[in-house]
């Protein structure tokens, strides 16, 4: 479904977003063809178009294209240079940064651990600091900043701007961290949860760029999810919709800390996916991971076990298998109760294992979904990859800035 503009009087704000907006989803673009997608009169799109143009933020390339052997016609672009955002993704273990063009494109990264119990002002100055240090790297001029975006983990009360009281931060109860960084940084800042940031980085930039209707599975250190429908952000009545990770996978399963038996985070997640390989290593059964078990078991963290299945090893594989099998199931789900066109999957969670679990979401989804036998429902890994959340940050300031809502 496209996004339509509207020619009625008052609205020249949200016509602006949209015309925007088609030029940021297409690789080059002509006026005719954003009048004829959006619904616009091609004088309201050329209005438009000629005050983008005369902020920097739209540019003519030079190319002329002739389209059904008519009138040559000249491509819209993106300016990238014309502003930046800049992300910050606070995972309960690590804080990354980073600097965004237009185009979502990172212009530099920097990334520092976080000490668990750490108070939250601290934190909060970590993160002032690694903006600071990434707007100085990009060298992006101040005036082309619009502001700062932070993925945090939820749940969030993003009315009042508080981080409520992550399972994996106990000293974070109502923390105000979005008007803290603001102060801390002198810039505005947007709060949202961090699987829903990497959706909006996938509608800006990455898989799901056009895609009217899909689903986010983020692989962190939690399991999180993102929806966009319609073109939007699906945020649910308290903001905090797409907590895919505590959907129940297994009803006799081992308990969740959210107070429900076999979620799919307690399953899957960096932890459980250690847990249950420690258990098997420690049993006795053999693999690329034997010796270094026996001497530290610590070394086998999630890392090593990504990168042993990556190689191939048996147990590493067996493991990371059954987890996607969950996801699998989960994801079936989500097409069934959202009918989305796309599922993407990404973060530092499955970092090298990604092509597993894509297959095993494809086999189900072109199985078992009741649409099936309408359209099958396709799925992606993020070609953002680790780097999904924090780009999402960034990207969130870009969405809420310049992407039409409703």
């Amino acid at each position: 479904m496209r996004q339509v503009g509207t020619n009625l009087p008052k609205v020249g704000r949200y016509n602006q977003a949209v015309v925007l907006d088609q030029i940021q989803l297409t690789d080059g673009i002509s006026r005719v063809e954003i009048a004829e997608r959006t619904g616009l009169t091609p004088q309201t799109v050329s209005g438009i178009v000629r005050r983008l143009i005369d902020e920097g933020m739209v540019r003519e390339d030079g190319a002329s294209r002739v389209l059904n052997g008519g009138k040559p016609r000249t491509t819209l672009r993106l300016n990238p240079d014309a502003r930046a955002a800049v992300g910050v993704h606070f995972d309960p273990v690590k804080l990354t940064c980073t600097v965004v063009d237009l185009l979502g494109r990172p212009l530099a990264v920097r990334r520092r651990p976080v000490t668990p119990g750490t108070d939250p002002a601290d934190v909060v100055a970590a993160m002032a600091a690694l903006v600071d240090e990434v707007l100085a790297e990009s060298q992006v001029p101040p005036s082309r900043v619009l502001g700062v975006g932070l993925a945090a983990p939820g749940p969030l009360d993003q009315n009042r701007g508080l981080i409520v009281a992550p399972p994996q931060l106990a000293n974070w109860t109502r923390v105000p961290v979005q008007r803290m960084l603001a102060d801390a940084t002198g810039l505005p800042v947007t709060l949202d949860n961090d699987a829903t940031a990497a959706a909006v980085a996938e509608r800006w930039s990455g898989a799901g760029k056009g895609v009217a209707h899909f689903a986010y599975l983020y692989f962190g250190t939690g399991i999180g999810g993102g929806l966009i429908l319609n073109h939007q952000v699906y945020r649910g009545g308290s903001l905090n919709a797409g907590e895919f990770g505590h959907s129940t996978v297994l009803a006799d399963g081992p308990e969740c800390y959210c107070g429900n038996h076999g979620c799919l985070e307690r399953l899957v997640n960096p932890s459980a996916l250690v847990e249950q390989v420690h258990e098997r290593l420690a049993a006795g059964r053999p693999g690329v991971l034997s010796e270094t078990f026996a001497l530290d078991p610590a070394r086998v963290d999630l890392a090593a076990i990504l990168r042993a299945a990556a190689d191939g090893d048996p147990l590493a594989v067996e493991v990371i298998d059954e987890a996607a099998r969950h996801v699998a199931s989960v994801a079936v789900s989500v097409a069934n109760f959202v009918d989305v066109d796309l599922i993407v999957l990404g973060g530092h969670g499955i970092e090298h294992v990604e092509d597993r679990f894509v297959a095993a979401v494809a086999a189900a989804l072109s199985t078992r979904p009741l649409s099936r036998h309408i359209r099958i429902v396709e799925v992606a890994a993020s070609p953002l990859g680790a780097d999904a959340a924090v780009v999402g940050a960034a990207t969130l300031v870009l969405h809420t800035t310049y992407s039409p809502r409703l």
